[in-house]
């Protein structure tokens, strides 16, 4: 595992669910957690919950769709610290579940906006901070539902949720990863999902209406492990809470 002391990590949509419990189990190993949130309110009272319990967070205001918001992040980050050790892209949008005869290209594109493009504005504008890292890490937040081995599998319930835009961004945030993880190998790329995919379950939380049979803390998991790898550790890998995910 990486050394704690002095390790920083940029959590998006952080305020609640996976984020928020990212946040805590990170904090809790003397991390100072960059706390993102698309709602600065509510950002700044996830923070104040986790600094209460002995974490050092930083409230970072934080709308991935946004280039303003993403640039004002960098600003604020900069002011705490002149490197990044762990970004933790996990901000994610649902989609309206809307079948595919009856998608729009406004409904693709407004789940893209989060799920894909902003991701990628994320990281691209923390390349140079993580560059300066000793171990850079990203993890980014995926889900079984990305996997076409799951999607295709009919005893996966969600080769039954016949939808276009979540599964399919989500796809494309696994082959975006795999990509960076070839093209950058002084960054570790790489993807967890908050589930369990041999079991057909995964983590509850508001996304999914706590419909997920995990709890939030086992949803963590995969993304805590990956966020802690040492620097021989693996780039550009798939994993849910129980080892190598299918792609």
């Amino acid at each position: 595992m990486t050394n704690s002391e002095q390790t920083s990590a940029l959590i998006t949509g952080a305020n609640k669910g996976l984020g928020f419990e990212a946040a805590r189990r990170l904090g809790e190993r003397g991390w100072t957690i960059f706390l993102g949130s698309r709602d600065e309110g509510r950002g700044r009272a996830a923070a104040d919950k986790l600094t209460a319990g002995g974490a050092n967070v930083v409230p970072v205001p934080l709308d991935v769709t946004s280039d303003e918001s993403v640039a004002g992040a960098v600003r604020l980050v900069r002011e705490h610290t002149d490197r990044l050790d762990v970004l933790i892209n996990n901000a994610g949008a649902p989609g309206n579940a809307v079948p595919p005869a009856d998608a729009t290209a406004d409904e693709i594109h407004s789940v893209y906006d989060t799920n894909v493009y902003g991701p990628i504005r994320v990281t691209h504008a923390f390349l140079p901070l993580l560059r300066a890292a000793d171990n850079p890490r990203v993890v980014m937040v995926s889900s079984g539902g990305a996997s076409f081995s799951v999607v295709t599998d009919p005893e996966q319930p969600i080769s039954k949720m016949h939808e276009l835009a979540y599964s399919s961004s989500k796809a494309a945030l696994n082959m975006i990863t795999v990509r960076y993880a070839q093209a950058i190998p002084e960054i570790k790329f790489n993807i967890a999902t908050p589930g369990e995919i041999a079991n057909r379950t995964w983590a509850a939380t508001d996304m999914n209406r706590h419909t997920g049979q995990l709890t939030v803390t086992e949803g963590t998991d995969s993304i805590v492990r990956l966020a802690t790898i040492d620097a021989d550790g693996p780039t550009g890998i798939f994993i849910d809470r129980l080892g190598p995910a299918p792609w």
